[in-house]
């Protein structure tokens, strides 16, 4: 009877760029990375192993040539690992998402309510309950195709969650800014077309609609107004509204600088 060694670990060398080193351990921050996989390990897996939540990938480069996720590693293999690329098109070669998300709608997990209330704002279909499990995030996302964001890397790493953003700021008025910018929101937004609170479409309604809705005097001194279809709120161009206008400019003014 002949005996049979085990095969030996494949070994592989990785390498990530720009943001995606935030994730990593700092020995291994911009330098390669010497790893042992185990027997068929896809890109994906050790991607992840390493740190880096799948969803902050949108290139990757085994040998040089792009590759998808499920590519098998190889003894010897070097694998570059690429965020989104801002200012340059590199969609011919992707092959790590079958599909593009044809709408850009959000589900924010529980610490960022703060972020979901301002994307609304901008005109960002967000859901946002401060109860929502991991569980739940990660079904309604993969249902609904929407973009999960979180500050929670392990989330990202659930399986059917194909699209998320790992938000670093601590501040909402900093978050938001930071999402527009990475994610290249400002070409479609939308100011104040969603309810805030219900985050459905509101609708322009006529001061006869408007009267008895709401405080006396503003009915007087404005001629515009919107309505939520869900909680019946009714909005105007206030001094709260000016201050809102003025951080969307600020974003729209940003992102396009």
């Amino acid at each position: 009877m002949v005996s049979v060694s085990a095969p030996a670990n494949v070994t592989a060398t990785f390498r990530f760029y720009e943001e995606l080193n935030d994730f990593l351990a700092p020995s291994r921050r911009r330098r390669d990375t010497v790893a042992p996989c185990a027997r068929a390990a896809t890109v994906k897996h050790m991607i992840e192993a390493l740190g880096v939540p799948h969803t902050e990938v949108e290139l990757i480069l085994v040998n040089g040539e792009s590759v998808p996720f499920d590519r098998i590693l190889q003894d010897g293999d070097r694998v570059a690992v690429y965020p989104t690329f801002e200012s340059l098109d590199v969609s011919p070669l992707l092959c790590v998402r079958e599909h593009p998300l044809r709408v850009t709608r959000f589900i924010a997990d529980a610490h960022l309510g703060g972020l979901a209330h301002l994307l609304r704002m901008t005109g960002f279909d967000t859901l946002y309950d401060n109860h929502f499990e991991d569980g739940e995030i990660a079904r309604i996302a993969a249902g609904e195709g929407r973009i999960v964001l979180t500050r929670d890397r392990e989330l990202l790493k659930r399986r059917g969650i194909t699209h998320g953003c790992y938000v670093r700021a601590i501040k909402s008025s900093l978050q938001v800014r930071e999402v527009f910018s990475r994610l290249d929101l400002a070409r479609g937004a939308r100011p104040f077309s969603l309810c805030l609170d219900c985050n459905v479409p509101l609708h322009r309604i006529g001061r006869a609609d408007a009267d008895g809705r709401v405080p006396e005097g503003v009915l007087a001194r404005h001629a515009h107004f919107v309505s939520c279809p869900h909680c019946r709120r009714v909005f105007w161009e206030g001094s709260h509204w000016r201050k809102m206008r003025a951080l969307v400019d600020e974003l729209l003014v940003d992102a396009n600088s």
